[in-house]
């Protein structure tokens, strides 16, 4: 039985979190090599040589593409059968339990994950074929598109690449949030807000699990990293470090918050205030 990974040295975490910074600011972000160091910060156990190898393997699968399917869907299709049916690429619900389904080097390992992480190697392994793929967020369900708006196909990874039709899209929405389908919601995903949902999906995942708020940590570091993100994970991280016991530098990171919060809200800002004295507090 694999166990959970284990976290990197604090030099190699350091590194890593560098070059996701500087990838995730850089002109045109990479998904896959964004996606890769979320998995480095998370696995101690993939190094240079797995990081090149995880690239390459979406490589090679590329190179087994047909050349030039041709119409958006003949694309959907061509995907569908070498990563669906011939790699057996596909979800199930018990992925949903597993902190290696939001990693793309354990997702290709195990040919399983979230949709989003199965997705994420369906537009890498179609975008190095020359596909017009792109990710498509939708509530609750990641799924690939295919083609032009007046001609989008989407395919969902999670159902082994299952060619969407009709009102399938529809039906996903319906069954994960109970709202209607907005055109919106099928505009393509930006690398960075694809990396973002990956990392909500583990801070998720570690929130379950108080014994891993470790994971929950890194997470938000690595959201806080993201050239644009939301100022209330200054304060989910304050709360994570004093549920950890460094009820200091949780404090600390409170009363920063509140400084931010203090201009627009000074009663908010009163209330954090409040929880930084509770933190210092656990001290005595």
């Amino acid at each position: 039985m694999r166990h959970l990974p284990h976290p990197p040295s604090p030099e190699r975490s350091a590194e890593v979190r560098r070059r996701f910074a500087e990838e995730a600011r850089s002109e045109r972000p990479d998904l896959s090599t964004l996606c890769l160091l979320v998995g480095a910060v998370a696995d101690g156990g993939l190094d240079e040589a797995g990081l090149d190898a995880a690239q390459m393997e979406l490589d090679r699968l590329a190179g087994q593409v047909p050349f030039r399917p041709g119409s958006p869907r003949a694309w959907a299709v061509a995907l569908r059968d070498l990563l669906g049916e011939r790699y057996g690429f596909h979800g199930a619900a018990a992925d949903y339990r597993r902190l290696e389904s939001s990693l793309l080097h354990e997702v290709l390992r195990r040919r399983r994950g979230l949709p989003i992480l199965l997705s994420v190697v369906w537009l890498e392994v179609a975008r190095r074929a020359g596909a017009p793929v792109y990710g498509v967020a939708l509530p609750g369900h990641f799924v690939a598109g295919f083609g032009p708006e007046g001609e989008r196909v989407l395919a969902d990874p999670f159902d082994g690449g299952r060619v969407l039709s009709g009102n399938d899209a529809e039906v996903l929405v319906a069954g994960a949030t109970g709202a209607g389908l907005h055109p919106s919601m099928l505009e393509p995903a930006a690398p960075l807000d694809v990396v973002s949902r990956i990392l909500n999906n583990v801070r998720a995942w570690a929130a379950a699990r108080p014994e891993r708020s470790d994971v929950g940590l890194w997470a938000i570091d690595l959201a806080l990293l993201l050239p644009s993100h939301a100022a209330r994970l200054r304060y989910e991280r304050a709360q994570l470090l004093v549920q950890r016991g460094e009820f200091v530098a949780g404090a600390v990171e409170l009363d920063a918050y509140a400084d931010v919060v203090g201009a627009v809200d000074e009663g908010a800002a009163e209330l954090v205030r409040g929880e930084a004295r509770a933190a210092r507090a656990l001290l005595n």
